[in-house]
């Protein structure tokens, strides 16, 4: 087992630490190139390899953010990807049976994050908090899936706005997980670890919505 454990290990550090840097070069470089796609695959790769890995870590030896990092991960890149064959979303096509397993399976873990985490805060643990904000956020991506899916979304380009918005989220999970796990313990206090989860979502969701607003083009306006 432990053998198993540190071959499993070392292909979840290896993914993580690719789609980090495959992540960071994509974010900062010209979009929708050859040389962003062909990144954009090993990103793609790397995240979900580090993803399975760090769900059967999980298994292994039980460990919350292991487990969250993972599936946020897998419906992270797996819808991102998906967005990239839904662009005739809201003229007449339909999502495939795999976005509706993406997106259902989310739902479900979204209400499990977040009566999980109202349970901890309940007990007095301020890492419920975690739990809590990642299961709103994950509820909002699949609220717009379900609108998206239905052809409802007031967005004429929403495959590319999503693709983009779930491909910057993978990356803040790439990026939060290598905070938790080298981010020295004693700057701060026990109670107050949460903050380093939630730091890079707050300043990245930031740019996923500076982004949305220029890239978006609304039905009016098309």
């Amino acid at each position: 087992m432990g053998d198993l454990f540190k071959m499993i290990l070392i292909l979840h550090i290896i993914g993580g630490g690719t789609g980090l840097i495959a992540g960071t070069i994509n974010t900062i470089r010209k979009k929708g190139d050859r040389i962003h796609r062909l990144i954009g695959k090993c990103f793609l790769y790397g995240m979900l390899t580090s993803a399975t890995c760090a769900l059967i870590l999980s298994v292994l030896h039980p460990n919350y953010f292991l487990f969250i990092v993972g599936i946020f991960t897998i419906y992270m890149t797996g819808t991102g990807v998906r967005y990239l064959s839904l662009k005739q979303l809201g003229d007449g096509q339909k999502p495939a049976l795999v976005d509706w397993a993406l997106t259902g399976s989310m739902l479900l873990f979204s209400a499990a994050f977040i009566g999980f985490g109202i349970y901890n805060l309940v007990q007095g643990k301020t890492f419920g908090l975690v739990f809590v904000a990642f299961g709103y956020i994950s509820s909002r991506m699949v609220r717009s899936d379900i609108k998206n899916y239905m052809g409802a979304s007031e967005i004429k380009n929403i495959w590319f706005v999503t693709h983009l918005q779930r491909m910057i989220g993978a990356y803040i999970a790439a990026i939060t997980a290598f905070l938790v796990v080298n981010f020295p313990q004693d700057i701060l206090p026990g109670r107050w670890s949460f903050a380093i989860w939630l730091f890079p979502s707050v300043v990245l969701v930031l740019l996923i919505l500076v982004w949305t607003k220029k890239y978006e083009v609304k039905r009016k306006e098309a």
